[in-house]
């Protein structure tokens, strides 16, 4: 075994994963008032009226197809009767599907991001960074796909034999690296920078995917109440107040000097 193939597949899982975990407890216990996603919906919301929702939903997508794909041994979706050519056509559609719509996503929020000034104007350097990390593991996850499960073979590459198993190995603390060995090229590009992203992930805006607002449905109403001039704390105009006379008879100025 290499001391690369070792750093790849053993040390930079570790480190990310370390990083991850660690990351975001010191965030919460030393930042929970920037635990957010600083929403830049008051500069702009047309665009982000429909590339948020579409890359929302594509990530989730993509999300929910890792944790199938590679958290789930090839033998329970066997067991159940699902065999191996049902399973690629079923992810690769799927995966399709959630790239079309996370790629599309993506690029709306960049075009926003970086083509709209009020918004490029309040975009800091650590936003810059996080997107470069974002962009990246969802170009090569796209390629992967392509390359490999859509324009290879027709059964495509079984990913669940190789970089499933290593990755379940790394999470159980016995570490097989060796199963990375012969993945295609496109598949350890894309392990790589996912790692990266998790590495990253704490000390950015991407925090606030972690968050789940379990309390919402639960939590007392907000009661809204129009402010009435009685109870108004505003200071009161200043001026004159009006003087109501009545009109009295012809002299009575004069009799009342």
């Amino acid at each position: 075994m290499s001391a690369l193939a070792t750093l790849l597949w053993v040390a930079l899982p570790y480190a990310s994963l370390t990083l991850l975990v660690g990351g975001l407890v010191w965030r919460w216990r030393t930042d929970q008032f920037g635990w957010t996603s600083r929403s830049s919906e008051l500069y702009e919301k047309a665009i982000l009226r429909i590339a948020s929702p579409l890359f929302h939903v594509g990530f989730l997508m993509v999300i929910g197809g890792h944790l199938l794909g590679l958290m789930i041994p090839a033998t329970w979706t066997e067991a159940v009767g699902i065999s191996e050519r049902t399973y690629h056509l079923i992810a690769t559609g799927a995966g399709s599907l959630a790239a079309v719509l996370t790629i599309l996503g993506l690029v709306g929020l960049l075009y926003r991001r970086f083509g709209t000034k009020s918004v490029q104007l309040a975009t800091t350097r650590r936003d810059k960074v996080m997107y470069v990390f974002l962009t990246i593991p969802v170009g090569l996850g796209t390629w992967a796909t392509v390359s490999n499960q859509i324009l290879g073979s027709p059964d495509g590459y079984d990913y669940r034999e190789t970089i499933s198993p290593w990755l379940r190995s790394i999470l159980v603390f016995t570490p097989q690296p060796e199963l990375m060995i012969g993945v295609p090229l496109s598949f350890q590009l894309h392990v790589v920078a996912g790692f990266l992203l998790f590495a990253i992930w704490p000390f950015t805006r991407l925090v606030h995917a972690i968050s789940a607002p379990v309390g919402y449905p639960t939590r007392p109403y907000v009661v809204y109440r129009a402010r009435k001039p009685a109870v108004s704390t505003l200071a009161g105009r200043r001026g004159w107040d009006p003087v109501h006379t009545t009109h009295d008879a012809p002299g009575a100025d004069a009799r009342g000097a």
